[in-house]
């Protein structure tokens, strides 16, 4: 239970705000009072209500509020399979026939075990849960109150084009690096250098256009690049980061394992790695007592108080004309 639950006292104070003191006097003049001994007049103190329907909204406002910071959680959702977008929807039909979840509701998100791990006070204790689809594997194994069952499917990479320049005397040599036809990737390698170039092969001793730019350059003669003179080295290459963009030494691979390693060196540094897919599994569900995650009442709560407020303000100011 959330300690902002012992708030709920402060409900009292509009309460107290809106009775009102009323001082009224019993004493009456009469013609023989002048034949009376003096005496103070009594008093009596009234208490009435007033403007009961704002007393009533300052209430639930302040309730409002407080709910919102006790993060109230109101679990309501039954089995369900969590979705990662793209899944075979054939293959979808199986997993979720063979794990008994033909009747349960489903969820596409894009981070199923994120969206869990946010969301999963929404379940019930009895609620059975299953991730399916092409989830990437995650830093630490994930936590959850609920047993998951987890069931993957790894999706094919997608297709992309890469436009390579190749400005050499060598340039055979180069091109059997992008020789393969089959695969995700395709590579169309040209002769002439332009502004669609994501890799400039410049294995020439003549200085390259002015205002010519690309990702990266392999440079096979550094009398074209006075940068890489003076450059670091790493693992045996030279590289300096230029106007024109990045520039690394290079020559024309003398084997398959050179040519392997120039061009996974290549994909590592210049594209987003692809993530792994988690493999299937049972995640047991754990005792371990994890940070709670926004409450499912939330988005609700912060709409009603939003309009509490306006509706308070309304009366208020109407109750002062």
């Amino acid at each position: 239970m959330s300690m902002w639950w012992l708030a709920m006292p402060v409900l009292l104070l509009p309460i107290w705000w809106h009775r009102q003191k009323r001082e009224r006097s019993n004493a009456q003049p009469l013609a023989t009072a002048r034949f009376l001994p003096r005496a103070d007049p009594q008093q009596q103190r009234v208490w009435r209500w007033t403007d009961r329907l704002l007393l009533l909204v300052r209430c639930l406002l302040l309730a409002g509020v407080i709910a919102l910071l006790a993060d109230v959680t109101l679990p309501w959702r039954g089995d369900t399979v969590l979705v990662a977008p793209g899944t075979d929807a054939a293959w979808l039909d199986r997993q979720v026939t063979d794990a008994g979840f033909s009747g349960a509701a489903r969820i596409t998100v894009a981070d199923p075990l994120g969206y869990l791990a946010l969301h999963e006070r929404e379940w019930k204790a009895s609620a059975r849960l299953l991730v399916a689809g092409n989830v990437p594997m995650p830093a630490l194994r994930p936590q959850f109150r609920h047993k998951v069952e987890l069931r993957t499917l790894a999706a094919p990479l997608p297709a992309s084009e890469h436009r390579v320049a190749v400005v050499s005397k060598r340039a055979p040599q180069w091109r059997v690096l992008f020789a393969a036809l089959d695969g995700p990737q395709k590579f169309v390698v040209t002769d002439t250098a332009d502004a669609k170039s994501e890799l400039i092969i410049w294995d020439v001793a003549e200085a390259p256009p002015a205002g010519l730019h690309a990702p990266l350059w392999w440079v096979g003669d550094d009398s074209a690049f006075p940068e890489l003179r003076s450059a670091r080295a790493v693992d045996g290459m030279r590289y300096a980061d230029s106007a024109r963009g990045r520039l690394w030494s290079a020559t024309p691979p003398a084997d398959a394992s050179a040519a392997r390693s120039l061009f996974e060196t290549w994909q590592r540094l210049h594209y987003a790695p692809v993530p792994y897919t988690a493999p299937s599994q049972s995640i047991a569900a754990s005792t371990v007592q994890t940070a709670p995650a926004a409450g499912a009442l939330r988005d609700i709560l912060l709409m009603a108080l939003a309009a509490l407020f306006a509706l308070e303000r309304i009366l208020a100011h109407a109750s002062r004309r």
